[in-house]
């Protein structure tokens, strides 16, 4: 029972550290973006939080390079269970415009597991509030609710209506 309970707080109020692991730093713009009030994913309940043992997601950009992948690692054991991850842009998903660097291993996912992927470079900020929606609809399942309202609101600004 407890763990439920654990996993619908995480749900209602989820708190992210952001951990750059050597990125352009275009992906780190759009996270600081969707933080501003014009787009503001803090209305989900997310909060930044600078210790990765208070934070509930781990939110990662960049690629994952061979001096690096202990310390991403070491950081992400230091997160309570359960934790999740998510890979935000191109280089964190797949090692992106580093990829066959001779330090470059490739993805996040080569020293931890995602959760969400986020594509893009730099995905924009509806890009990641989507992911993150789609993370707390993993948890919960009326968040699923929320996330279709927001592919209709794409689609209708899309088509022009």
């Amino acid at each position: 029972m407890l763990k439920g309970l654990t996993t619908w707080s995480r749900v209602k109020s989820p708190w992210v550290c952001h951990l750059n692991t050597g990125s352009c730093n275009g992906c780190d713009i759009e996270i600081l973006d969707a933080l501003t009030p014009r787009f503001d994913v803090e209305r989900f309940g997310i909060l930044l939080k600078a210790s990765p043992r208070h934070a509930d997601v781990l939110v990662c950009t960049g690629p994952i390079t061979r001096q690096i992948k202990s310390r991403v690692v070491r950081i992400y054991e230091q997160m309570a269970e359960p934790r999740f991850v998510m890979a935000i842009g191109s280089c964190a998903s797949s090692g992106g415009v580093f990829w066959g660097c001779y330090n470059v291993l490739g993805g996040i996912d080569k020293a931890i597991p995602v959760s969400v992927y986020v594509p893009g470079c730099p995905p924009r900020p509806d890009a990641i509030i989507h992911g993150v929606v789609k993370l707390l609809g993993a948890l919960d399942p009326r968040y699923n609710q929320l996330l279709d309202a927001l592919k209709k609101k794409e689609e209708a600004r899309v088509s022009g209506k």
